[in-house]
């Protein structure tokens, strides 16, 4: 078996594990088993538990920032649009993404310091893409902005963020994810002319 396709076979059962049983109840010494490779060779992929867990992870946000891209990057969506496009997608997507909930648990009682660099350039790239979204709007005639782009964007993520919790980790999805064009015509009724 080629290196490519050994680690991807790792990182494939560490998802799985990782996502039915948490992190630390996870060890490297069962995901080799599933994987049936040798302790070494998770080793020689992923320096620790941590490096192959914050992989996992990485894969989860860059699959979250390839999906919305494809709704920022719509040319035959307007703002509005693409804003309920977005929300509505980011949500059902971090609904799926378990090892993401793991995460949100941590914060709760300990901080996985290790992923704080791949949170970071998540919120950032929201940001960016948010608010290239909100500029749309804006010189479409279609929003009018009476405050700074980055300002507003930095608020709708902090919005989406604060709705993670609940939603995901207090099962709440499902209930209230009816509700999302109600929250987000609200949400764009406040940036529309």
């Amino acid at each position: 078996m080629s290196i490519d396709r050994t680690k991807e076979s790792i990182l494939s059962v560490a998802d799985k594990l990782f996502s039915r049983f948490g992190f630390h109840k996870t060890s490297m010494d069962e995901i080799a088993k599933i994987a049936r490779k040798a302790k070494g060779s998770l080793y020689y992929h992923f320096a620790s538990k941590e490096d192959l867990f914050r992989e996992v992870i990485a894969r989860e946000m860059n699959n979250l920032k390839n999906q919305l891209a494809v709704i920022v990057n719509n040319t035959d969506l307007n703002a509005s649009e693409k804003l309920k496009s977005y929300f509505i997608k980011r949500m059902a997507i971090l609904n799926s993404a378990a090892n993401y909930h793991e995460t949100l648990k941590a914060d709760f009682f300990e901080r996985f310091n290790f992923i704080d660099d791949l949170r970071t350039e998540l919120d950032e790239w929201e940001k960016e893409n948010l608010g290239r979204v909100i500029l749309q709007g804006v010189n479409s005639g279609e929003f009018l902005l009476n405050t700074d782009i980055d300002v507003l964007s930095e608020i709708a993520i902090m919005i989406l963020k604060g709705l993670e919790i609940p939603f995901f980790l207090q099962d709440k999805y499902e209930k209230f994810s009816l509700h999302f064009e109600g929250l987000i015509k609200i949400l764009s009724k406040g940036l529309s002319k």
